[in-house]
């Protein structure tokens, strides 16, 4: 890799000097535009719309429209007095928690390798960095401009994000946000029920970019003068579903079966609309029925025969006791 970039990083009093490594590279595949007959490479020439005379790189300079065809023109002297620091430093302005930083402010990674003596207060404010579990918020001058970043540690090396400004980031202004769509609590369980069953931990070594490998198999095979062998075509996408419910389910039977799991016809385990639904016929079947009312009315009869028994029980008892009482007077 070569440095685009040294300075240092102004952590309090300590200064820290670094070298600046781009930390991503693109991988996309370019080509030149070139005529089709002869291969040639397609020339531009930088002319101007008024004369048309060519321009050379020294004659041209920055202009900035205004409106109603009138431009303003910058010159290097313009831009000389602008505070852009170019004391080539990194300034530690606070520390925050990572999660605090919005990822859509991220812009482009660099690493910082730290130059000469600095290793040591490098490795102190890499290791504190670690300890806090927050990342660093900076200013710092690239490429002509003043940026905001962060500092943070990635497999044991400083790693600065420079980040867009607030107000660079747009505000979606759709129609639907301010339409009242409700979703249904069997739909949201059934959507969640397939984010469950496509859960998994991010790898990013997994994932291929099949475009591009496609792209440079053709490349190999013209520069070889072989055929190219055309992949297996990929299933196709479905057609938008009328019922959601029903593209939902099917989505979840899809997912499990790429996992290898077993259907939800054959046993798996089943979704918070089937168990919804198991437990109503379970219930069903629990509940009693009407028929077990006459029980009911044979109870209260062997009730009322118990009464009644016991009512001619009574005057019986009360002749044996006044049966003594007659054999006096007699």
């Amino acid at each position: 890799m070569r440095a685009i970039w040294k300075g240092a990083v102004s952590f309090g009093l300590v200064s820290i000097g670094v070298k600046v490594y781009s930390a991503t590279e693109e991988k996309d595949i370019r080509f030149h535009q070139v005529h089709r007959e002869d291969g040639g490479r397609i020339r531009y020439k930088r002319t101007c719309s008024v004369c048309g005379e060519e321009v050379t790189y020294d004659d041209i300079a920055k202009g900035y429209d205004i409106g109603g065809g009138e431009m303003v023109i910058l010159t290097d002297e313009d831009f000389a007095d602008l505070p852009l620091s170019t004391s080539h430093a990194i300034d530690v302005l606070e520390f925050v928690p990572a999660e605090q930083v919005d990822p859509i402010l991220y812009n482009k990674a660099y690493f910082l390798e730290p130059e000469g003596t600095a290793t040591k207060p490098y490795v102190l404010l890499r290791d504190a960095l670690t300890d806090s579990e927050r990342v660093a918020i900076v200013k710092v001058a690239l490429r002509q401009r003043e940026q905001l970043a962060t500092l943070r540690v990635r497999e044991g090396v400083l790693l600065l994000n420079t980040m867009l400004w607030p107000d660079e980031i747009r505000r979606p202004d759709f129609g639907f946000l301010d339409e009242d769509l409700k979703v249904r609590p069997p739909e949201l369980a059934m959507a969640s029920s397939l984010i469950d069953s496509m859960a998994g931990e991010f790898e990013p070594d997994a994932f291929t970019d099949d475009y591009r490998a496609a792209l440079q198999e053709v490349i190999d095979a013209k520069v070889e003068g072989r055929e190219v062998v055309q992949p297996e075509e990929e299933e196709a996408a479905p057609a938008a579903a009328v019922d959601l419910m029903a593209a939902l389910k099917a989505s979840v039977e899809r997912a499990r079966a790429a996992r290898g799991e077993t259907p939800s016809g054959g046993g798996a385990e089943p979704t918070p609309i089937s168990s919804a639904r198991s437990a109503k016929k379970t219930t069903a079947k629990k509940t009693p029925a009407k028929k077990a009312e006459p029980a009911k009315k044979t109870t209260a009869k062997k009730t009322a025969a118990k009464k009644t028994t016991a009512k001619k029980t009574e005057p019986a008892k009360k002749a044996a006791k006044k049966a003594p009482a007659r054999k006096k007077s007699a």
